[in-house]
This record gives structure tokens, C-alpha cells and sequence, in this order.
């Protein structure tokens, strides 16, 4: 980090906003996100598509991109105006990490922009201009019952949360909600810059690797189509967990597969989180119900699985082992515990697991 006594402000980040995820079989990828998912191809050619979902109006929000080896490519984050592209790089400039200029079309449909390897390993994009394309928010005769909304969220596997917490941060990114335990060890953190419950969730675990990107939809009878869908092509292996509601974010899930490996979750029905003063909520790892409120047990890939992370050179990062606790080796019984009730052990016997902590 620079010496001087005046450190760069970071960028004023809006949310997230795309991924490129490497994959080994084009075709494969676009059976299952164009033709099962049902997102819209803005472009595509021999090496890539281009996708979005269909409230979006930026050129992308997912790019699958032809490689050797299933991976990360990068993570995106739109910022608030084109100076904001320019702070981005000063402040990873002065923090002494990798930062490459971006000139824009170098990457199709976005602006100028600046890429790092940011202190916890990932590759990520700052952006402000981009191409605008059609918005389907009203083209109903083609959203198809399992209709998706937009991007919602990133989840990445840090080996310590709460220096990535603190990262995240020095960016300006609050904390809705968290996991610890009674030595207050850290297990998983949701952050967010718009709205919501989190734009970047922070899971512990060997990283650092990409546990999962989340798409929205806007009813939860969508998240079951894709299921009959999956079901009716004789693809339900792709269903690595749910339908279920989470107790964290209190939203309706389903993570899926793709034909690489890579996690994919869709989603809906958490809740609003733009008040200044919006409060965040702690959850015992002890507590069942903050993985899935219904208390079903979560599976172990869902833990132990993610995909691995490229550099800036198309490299595969190396990866740190979590020196802390993991969340899977405290838990028993469904997902662990037993069921979270008055009278239980668990925090001396309290109600349901979670508690309100500090505003942050």
C-alpha cells in the first residue's frame, strides 16, 4: 500500500454486474443457459456467448467463454459514472495490486474499463459505459414459464471472511447478514452496495474459488418450471439442492450444475435493505435453519465444490487452505444440528438461532 498520508478513495460501486465463466464445451453451455435457463443471446460466435437476462438492458450480464479448463474468468462490477473508472484504478494502483487498463470494445458491448487482481485473489472488472440493448421486460410471448430477471449476486470461497469482509468494506460494501459461533468465528458474510441482501456473498473455505453466480426471478413458480423443465429433458442431475427456502436472506433457492461444474443459483424473495440504518442479522452456526429454514439437510458438494480462478494471464490461482473452522465440520444431523427450538442446548436454550446485531 502507497506510504502517502491521503489514500485514494475507493470506487463508488453500484452492483454487480456480469461474469465470464470459462467453459470446455460451447455447445454443451448453451443448451443449458440458453435453451433450459432461457437466457437471451445478445451475441455469440465460435469462442463466446453473450448473454442477459430479460430485464436487463446492458449489453451482458454472463459471458461463456471457450477454454481448456472450466474456471472463473472474471467478475464485474458497474460503477456509478466514467470518472469512477478512473478512481478504481488509483485506488488498486495505491493499494500495490495488478491493474491493467481496459480500452473500450475490448471486451464486446462494455466501455473503457480497469481490471485487478484484487487482494483476495479474484480477477475483477470496473465499468461504467456499456452497449444498451432491447429490454424484455414486457416481451412476455417469449420469457417462457422459468422467466429470469437479471444477475443478482456473486459467492466466493475466501479462506479468512472477515479479511475479505474488511476488504469489501474499505469499498464501501455493507453487511446484511453473517454466520458465527460462540468464539465468534466467522463462517460466510453477505455484503451488498444496491439494494438488496448482497450483491458479493463471502463463504470460508480453501480460496480462492467461485462458489456460485445468482440469477433472480421474479416468482418463486419459476424456480419450479426450471426444475420440470430439467425433469422433462432427463437433466434433473443438474439439481444440486433445493427447491428450498434459505433462513439467511429469507429467499427461495434452487442451485444448479451446468455441463462444467460451475454453480448456479436462481433466486428470489429476499428483501430491502437500503435504509441507512439497516440493521444486519447474526446467525449460530449451530442453527439448522440459516442454511435452509425448512431444515433440509444440504448436500456435501454444496461445501466442499467450487470452480477454480483464473489470473489476469488466464492462469489458474493458486489456492490457500482455511486455517479457521470450516462450517461443514461443525455441523451434524440435517446440515447439521438438530432442529432449533426452546429448550434446545443451543445458546442456552433460546428461541430461533439468529439475533439482531449492531447497524452498520
Amino acid at each position: 500500500m502507497s506510504n502517502n498520508s491521503i489514500q485514494a478513495p475507493p470506487p463508488d460501486v453500484v452492483r454487480s454486474a456480469y461474469a465470464e465463466l470459462i467453459v470446455t464445451d460451447l455447445a454443451a453451455s448453451r443448451r443449458f443457459y440458453v435453451d433450459v435457463l432461457g437466457l437471451v443471446v445478445t451475441y455469440e460466435d465460435d469462442d463466446a456467448i453473450y448473454l442477459r437476462a430479460f430485464e436487463e438492458y446492458l449489453h451482458h450480464c454472463l459471458v461463456l467463454r471457450r477454454g481448456p479448463v472450466a474456471a472463473l474468468g472474471r467478475l464485474a462490477y458497474r460503477v456509478r459514472s466514467a470518472d469512477e473508472v478512473d478512481a478504481a484504478e488509483m485506488f488498486y494502483r495505491e493499494l500495490g495490486v495488478r491493474t491493467e487498463r481496459v480500452p473500450a470494445g475490448a471486451e464486446r458491448g462494455i466501455g473503457e474499463a480497469v481490471r485487478i487482481e484484487d487482494p483476495l485473489g479474484f480477477p475483477i472488472e470496473f465499468f461504467y459505459a456499456a452497449d444498451h440493448v432491447e429490454r424484455f421486460t414486457q416481451r412476455y410471448d417469449l420469457h417462457g414459464a422459468g422467466a429470469i430477471a437479471r444477475l443478482d449476486h456473486f459467492n466466493l470461497v475466501v479462506p479468512s471472511v472477515p479479511e475479505a469482509r474488511k476488504y469489501y468494506e474499505s469499498l464501501g460494501f455493507k453487511v446484511s447478514e453473517d454466520i458465527q459461533d460462540s468464539d465468534s468465528t466467522v463462517y460466510a458474510a453477505w455484503m451488498y452496495r444496491k439494494s438488496t441482501v448482497h450483491d458479493v456473498a463471502l463463504t470460508g473455505g480453501d480460496g480462492p474459488r467461485l462458489h456460485h453466480i445468482a440469477f433472480a426471478t421474479q416468482e418463486a413458480h419459476q424456480l419450479m418450471h426450471i426444475c420440470d423443465h430439467l425433469g422433462a429433458v432427463r437433466q434433473s442431475d443438474r439439481i444440486e439442492r433445493g427447491p428450498g427456502r434459505h433462513g439467511v436472506s429469507n429467499a427461495f433457492y434452487l442451485y444448479l450444475r451446468d455441463p462444467d461444474g460451475h454453480r448456479i443459483e436462481i433466486y428470489t424473495h429476499d428483501y430491502y435493505t437500503g435504509d441507512p440504518d439497516n440493521p444486519t442479522i447474526t446467525w449460530d452456526v449451530h442453527d439448522n435453519q440459516r442454511r435452509d429454514w425448512w431444515g433440509n439437510a444440504v448436500v456435501p458438494s454444496w461445501y466442499s465444490e467450487a470452480s477454480p480462478v483464473l489470473d489476469l494471464d488466464r492462469r489458474p490461482r493458486p489456492i490457500t487452505e482455511r486455517a479457521e473452522a470450516r462450517e461443514a465440520d461443525v455441523t451434524i444431523g440435517a446440515d447439521g444440528f438438530s432442529y432449533t427450538r426452546a429448550g434446545d442446548a443451543l445458546a442456552g436454550g433460546g428461541p430461533v438461532g439468529f439475533k439482531l446485531g449492531e447497524q452498520v
